[in-house]
């Protein structure tokens, strides 16, 4: 039970990789508090999964990329002891369409809703680790923003700048006892993936080391280590996990 009784924070908690990630929280022994923008029945179905687990979730209704989002989020998991262990940002969209092409829409819904939640929830997020000069955030990132992909110019940049942010805010807050890193996914079993065409899956596959798409859990249990104590040492960083892609 390496995280029983921590206080944990999930944004974008309910679905896909964030849901893989809030169930390892849970079965761990963790105290997760789930955010989510709008589907309640993933909600409500990630909520009865927690029956029997050592741990415990519960969902929070915000949009993370407002300040008022992100402290309802935050106050909610700290309400009961005051603080925050680990805080995952993981919310976020894709639009994906050709840069002369592509909506100015779709460029500023993938920028808002990328990048504001870190800015929001780091900044809350922060405040509640340093009373106890402890903590962890863990971001996701893309291996899109370290190899390119046609088509996503807007999401390859917001998840580019979600490492640059994480290398700064680890500098920031070090020495107060608080680690930054980041997790960069490839192609994860996800409605994100399967809505992709199938040629580009394949183009992408082709090219990487294990040939083969990834799953959810095997990206929450990297996040997992990074919040541990097992990477105490370790900040600042970004780990890369894509079944070598890159």
């Amino acid at each position: 039970m390496e995280f029983y009784g921590k206080i944990v924070v999930v944004t974008g908690g309910t679905r896909g990789i964030g849901r893989a990630i809030s169930l390892h929280f849970a079965r761990e022994g963790a105290r997760v508090t789930a955010a989510y923008f709008a589907d309640e029945g993933a909600a409500r179905s990630l909520e009865a999964e927690t029956a029997g687990l050592a741990g415990s979730i519960v969902t929070v209704k915000a949009d993370v990329s407002t300040s008022d989002g992100a402290i309802s989020v935050i106050e909610a998991a700290a309400k009961e002891c005051g603080h925050l262990d680990v805080l995952v940002n993981n919310a976020g969209i894709i639009r994906d369409g050709f840069l002369p092409m592509m909506a100015e829409e779709d460029w500023n819904a993938v920028i808002r809703t990328n990048i504001d939640p870190l800015f929001h929830c780091c900044k809350w997020g922060v405040r509640k680790m340093l009373g106890r000069r402890k903590g962890s955030i863990v971001n996701l990132s893309s291996v899109s923003a370290l190899t390119g992909t046609a088509g996503q110019t807007n999401y390859a940049a917001t998840k580019g700048a979600v490492i640059s942010f994480t290398k700064a805010l680890s500098r920031e807050v070090g020495s107060m006892g608080i680690r930054v890193n980041a997790v960069a996914p490839g192609l994860i079993e996800t409605e994100m993936v399967a809505g992709m065409k199938r040629e580009a899956v394949d183009a992408i596959l082709k090219g990487a080391a294990l040939g083969r798409i990834g799953r959810s859990d095997e990206v929450a249990e990297a996040v997992a280590f990074l919040a541990s104590e097992r990477a105490a040492y370790i900040t600042g960083q970004c780990l890369v996990v894509d079944g070598g892609i890159v």
